[in-house]
């Protein structure tokens, strides 16, 4: 895996994580009244949106080869998170980053540590 792919997708997984990190330990009350965690969680939104288009541009080939990642609606998140920010549905962001992260996590850990067999 080249040293760019491996990058992106580190972007990818931090971006995720902290996500995940910045509503630990936090209800979905709590995140409502949370301005800066709702601000950090679609910051990280937004970068892993922006690592997924380069992913798209530089290898388009991977997404295709991976459909059980929501490539597409990464960068549909994104696309929210940036431009219509104050509009964003915080349930839905809440959502994202109790269920969906914590699975991308997962896919893209495994995606990061797949060899081809023979390798």
């Amino acid at each position: 895996m080249s040293e760019r792919l491996q990058l992106y997708l580190g972007q990818m997984e931090q971006a995720a994580r902290e996500a995940c990190q910045f509503t630990s330990g936090m209800d979905f009350d709590t995140f409502l009244t949370d301005a800066r965690t709702q601000k950090a969680v679609g910051m990280t939104l937004i970068i892993l949106g922006e690592a997924v288009m380069r992913l798209d541009r530089d290898y388009p080939s991977l997404l295709l080869d991976h459909p059980e990642i929501a490539w597409q609606q990464i960068i549909g998140m994104r696309n929210r998170a940036a431009h219509g920010y104050l509009t964003l549905d915080m349930k839905i962001v809440w959502e994202t980053t109790q269920t969906s992260l914590p699975e991308l996590l997962d896919r893209l850990h495994a995606l990061r540590h797949w060899r081809p067999q023979g390798e």
